[in-house]
């Protein structure tokens, strides 16, 4: 039997673990900055779970904020020094929060220690047989398939998602099984405060470089990440990918390629497809593990799948097992997320904001849905972002029929920044390669851009890492309406 695999026996021991474990944590008053975040959201609803005090702030409110106070956490809107407790044993900033922050600065003047949500974290993960997944593209996804099987499969692990899932009741919990499984994002290098016992590595491209200064930077991070896996652990690195596997070269653990390639460890074979959906045998060193039903449209999601079926083969579970579980898994939110349809128009909503991202998830879509017209209202995430990578970004749009663009969501940039791009140099480069596109300032306009546009056999997708959901929203709201 694999280590890390759940048996009655360690489940009740792991119980008794997971119980002392919380109580390093009950009572202990805990801040965290820029809470709204998904990944600040979960590991919110984790301390509290393990009966920790938790307040915190962010600099807008919604649902999220309001569920996080129903679940017990004090959270202000908006950001000054007096959301801090007047007692208050640890301070949680987010990755987006910038050194001169006034809640950073108080606390920092009061003495009160203050660490990374990614060094809480890794903090979490140290009491737990670590599954850590990270890449460019996949991660949240991929995370979400490992920690759904497992759950489904009896093992009741920890996990930390950047995103939503409703079949596991949110982007976060706490479970009595030994094994965490948490989302590595390599933004700021802060996946190196993890510590996993077994890791992926789905992809690596150019992006966040704000952070990092060029590609090769951010190969000498993810070699830095897969360092941390002990020698009793595994890596699982995308065979197809050749900067994936330069970056698991030195690793000082067993290391798996996963991928359609010859020599993969768990190489993806008879592959067929249906309407954008796909099925593949998978191959464990050149011998049949099992037979997936890929549930999720789109080939990106054969990769995600074998790599999360390596993970769970390490996590104790076999491959009929996975096999039976792995297609009962839904998605997760703003991924592919199907809305809504009235009057022979589908809505979709999808967190796509870099350029791969974008051309994955709309040929997924047009082989799925089969629309007549596919447009996509597509918000930019960061100017610099958009600047980086705009000619990529101009043409990741080939697939669509027309693309919607409002103002580039404003984050983590400097004021400077927006100098130098707007979204109407996206545009004007979208249609230099051959694209239909159109600047929409708002989107308020952008919805009245659409009633005014859309017809029967249009499938539109709001896609971007801001607030575009909203535009969705606002369609299904006027379709409802309508029909």
């Amino acid at each position: 039997m694999p280590e890390g695999m759940e048996t009655p026996n360690s489940i009740e021991s792991a119980r008794i673990e997971g119980r002392e474990a919380g109580q390093g944590f009950a009572g202990r008053r805990i801040h965290l900055i820029g809470i709204g975040g998904s990944g600040m959201r979960a590991l919110a609803n984790m301390l509290l779970e393990r009966q920790a005090i938790v307040s915190g702030s962010d600099n807008a409110s919604g649902g999220a904020i309001d569920r996080l106070r129903h679940s017990g956490a004090d959270v202000h809107v908006g950001q000054c020094a007096e959301n801090i407790p007047e007692q208050c044993d640890l301070i949680v900033r987010s990755a987006a929060i910038h050194d001169q922050n006034p809640e950073l600065l108080a606390a920092q003047v009061r003495g009160v220690e203050v660490i990374k949500y990614s060094q809480m974290l890794g903090r979490l993960m140290a009491e737990r047989i670590g599954i850590a997944i990270a890449g460019t593209h996949g991660k949240s996804t991929t995370s979400a398939i490992v920690a759904y099987v497992l759950h489904e499969a009896g093992v009741d692990p920890s996990f930390v998602i950047g995103a939503t899932v409703a079949q596991l009741g949110g982007p976060s919990g706490v479970g009595a099984g030994r094994h965490f499984v948490a989302e590595a994002c390599e933004f700021d290098r802060s996946f190196l405060n993890l510590c996993p016992r077994y890791a992926a590595i789905l992809n690596i491209e150019e992006d966040h470089l704000d952070c990092y200064a060029d590609l090769d930077a951010i190969v000498e991070a993810f070699k830095a990440f897969a360092a941390l896996v002990p020698a009793s652990g595994a890596i699982i690195a995308n065979g197809d990918d050749r900067k994936a596997i330069e970056a698991v070269r030195a690793a000082q653990c067993e290391v798996e390629a996963f991928g359609l390639s010859e020599g993969c460890t768990w190489r993806g074979v008879d592959v067929s497809e249906h309407r954008g959906r796909y099925g593949v045998t998978v191959l464990l060193s050149g011998n049949e593990f099992c037979r997936l039903d890929i549930p999720l449209p789109g080939m990106h999601n054969v990769y995600n799948c074998l790599a999360a079926t390596a993970l769970l083969h390490h996590a104790g579970l076999p491959g009929e097992q996975i096999a039976e579980l792995l297609p009962g898994f839904l998605g997760a939110h703003r991924r592919m997320m199907f809305k809504g349809e009235a009057n022979g128009i589908t809505v979709v909503d999808d967190y796509a904001h870099h350029p791969t991202e974008i051309t994955a998830t709309l040929r997924a879509l047009r082989d799925f849905y089969r629309p007549r017209r596919l447009i996509c209202v597509f918000q930019p995430h960061q100017h610099s972002r958009t600047r980086f990578l705009l000619k990529d970004f101009a043409k990741s749009f080939a697939v669509a029929d027309e693309v919607v663009v409002p103002d580039i969501y404003f984050v983590r940039d400097s004021d400077l920044e927006k100098d130098y791009i707007s979204s109407e140099d996206l545009v004007a480069q979208i249609r230099l390669h051959g694209g239909r596109a159109t600047y929409v300032k708002t989107l308020d306009m952008i919805v009245e851009h659409l009633r005014q546009r859309l017809g029967a056999g249009d499938l539109v997708v709001t896609m971007g890492a801001g607030n575009i959901w909203e535009v969705a929203d606002e369609i299904v709201r006027w379709l409802g309406k309508d029909s």
